[in-house]
């Protein structure tokens, strides 16, 4: 199969997780090249991501996003934050993965599929959470917090590991996430209608 499939899917499945945890799938990638995990190679101009640097501060900051990320109100600001901040991350992500590409020829690939794909499970990631929030007053918003990590390491690493994966995977995901967002829907309305 062709190389740069591979690096596109990769990039793809990264950016979609990034969607979710915007350095979560960073450190992943990080601590893959660092530690030579899984045979991943960096497009030249990322080669900093496997620095033992990126790799401390993005472990500090995956720390500090999951735990803000449970605070009820908090985690609203961060998906709000995460609008900006997640198609970056999913830019960078998918840029990286493009190793065999001229930098410039990476960094467009990168834009193209990274930044649309992590502001569009961003963007999905928002709106459940804003339903969330007025459906059970923030109480739930820890529990989706939750099933959000476990959501974005499981893509990142199916992302490294099985890149032929990832189309099914991010289908399923979708098909998923639109039955959490109806059901949660469905309840709002409900709960619109008991306080009337």
């Amino acid at each position: 199969m062709e190389i740069w499939i591979l690096a596109a899917l990769l990039g793809l499945g990264l950016a979609a997780a990034t969607g979710l945890r915007t350095f979560l799938p960073l450190l992943m990638l990080s601590a893959a090249v660092h530690f030579g995990w899984f045979g991943i190679v960096l497009n030249e101009s990322m080669q900093w991501i496997g620095s033992s640097a990126a790799l401390i501060a993005l472990a500090i900051a995956t720390v500090v996003e999951v735990l803000a990320d449970l605070i009820p109100l908090v985690d609203n600001a961060m998906s709000v934050i995460g609008t900006v901040t997640r198609p970056v991350a999913g830019t960078v992500a998918a840029w990286a993965a493009f190793a065999d590409l001229d930098p410039a020829m990476a960094a467009i690939a990168g834009i193209v599929i990274g930044a649309p794909t992590a502001l569009a499970v961003s963007t999905a990631q928002t709106g459940t959470r804003a339903v969330s929030t007025a459906t059970t007053a923030g109480l739930g918003n820890p529990v989706l917090s939750v099933i959000d990590s476990a959501t974005s390491f499981v893509t990142s690493l199916i992302s490294m590991v099985l890149p032929l994966l990832v189309i099914p995977l991010l289908a399923l995901l979708t098909w998923f996430g639109f039955r959490g967002y109806r059901r949660l829907r469905s309840r709002r309305g409900a709960f619109t209608e008991q306080a009337a």
